[in-house]
């Protein structure tokens, strides 16, 4: 990301993004006060993680979490793509609701210079919206419970998912949990992976009740793992692989490799499953990116009720 005429970066700066000319703005206002992250860091990072980023969010209806003044301070969600948009920048509209869609670098960057801190896709990608590309669990701990007793439970996802058939991969949610996402791209319907994903989270639940719940009610998840198998519907939307989070510090939703799970579980070191912007760029430029798999992998979803 450089100014088009290389010049210093003010407060308002006309950039260039894959052959886009973007007009960004207080690059220097801090987002993240507890690190002193600013914004221009933020349009930085999305710019050099974009190559990884556009596939995993191409043809999605995304929602953007807005973060105007800062982590520490009011946010609002916004579906509606806004109307002074580009030219160039693609919408699908999904119902009444006209949403972004992400089919190059200079879209990202045009959606973090909006303070869009957090980006959240749907599972289902054109030219097919009603047919989700993954299932996907997400692993919500109940403290004391903690992203280490998470990956206990996404081992023993995984393992289920196994015996059915199913190959999958993980993420951490860049905030208290992770994501075990398994990859169908095979023309599954909601009407399918809506009650596989809850016949797994139930069995699961009853082979592992010291453990696990299946369903929200936070006087019982105490020292819990939630799997929120509620994502698999069109109108849920989950955290991008890649994106950043909106915690204290900049932490980011980042595919692991199930050895890193295991490091971490038999060491109990959380620390091992929290990654930052700058370690992510790190983790891509010498790693690749850990989920592209998932973009491709066809898996037929097994039969399994509760």
């Amino acid at each position: 990301m450089t100014s088009a005429g290389g010049r210093r970066l003010t407060k308002e700066t006309v950039i260039e993004v894959g052959g886009r000319q973007l007009t960004v703005s207080n690059l220097d206002k801090v987002l993240w006060p507890a690190t002193g992250t600013t914004k221009g860091e933020m349009l930085d990072y999305y710019a050099r993680i974009a190559p990884v980023l556009v596939p995993h969010l191409a043809g999605r209806a995304v929602t953007l979490k807005r973060y105007p003044n800062g982590v520490d301070n009011a946010f609002f969600f916004e579906k509606n793509c806004p109307s002074y948009k580009p030219a160039w920048m693609e919408t699908v509209k999904m119902g009444d609701v006209n949403y972004c869609l992400v089919s190059e670098p200079a879209a990202v960057v045009w959606m973090a210079n909006l303070a869009s801190i957090e980006l959240h896709p749907t599972l289902a990608a054109k030219p097919d919206l009603g047919s989700p590309t993954a299932v996907v669990f997400d692993l919500d701990p109940g403290p004391p419970a903690d992203v280490v007793t998470c990956a206990q439970v996404a081992f023993l996802v995984r393992d289920l998912l196994g015996q059915l058939g199913l190959d999958c991969w993980a993420k951490t949610s860049g905030n208290k949990g992770l994501q075990v996402y398994a990859p169908l791209n095979s023309g599954a319907s909601y009407e399918g992976t809506t009650p596989f994903a809850k016949a797994v989270a139930q069995l699961l639940e009853r082979r592992h009740s010291d453990l696990i719940l299946s369903y929200q009610l936070r006087a019982a998840r105490t020292g819990k793992v939630l799997i929120d198998w509620s994502q698999n519907v069109a109108s849920k939307t989950t955290v991008s692989v890649y994106s950043l989070r909106a915690r204290a510090e900049p932490t980011v939703s980042t595919p692991v490799a199930w050895d890193e799970l295991d490091e971490a579980r038999s060491s109990g070191d959380a620390g091992r499953l929290t990654f930052d912007w700058r370690q992510v760029l790190q983790r891509v430029e010498h790693r690749g990116d850990l989920m592209a798999e998932v973009l491709e992998r066809k898996q037929d979803l097994p039969e399994l009720r509760a």
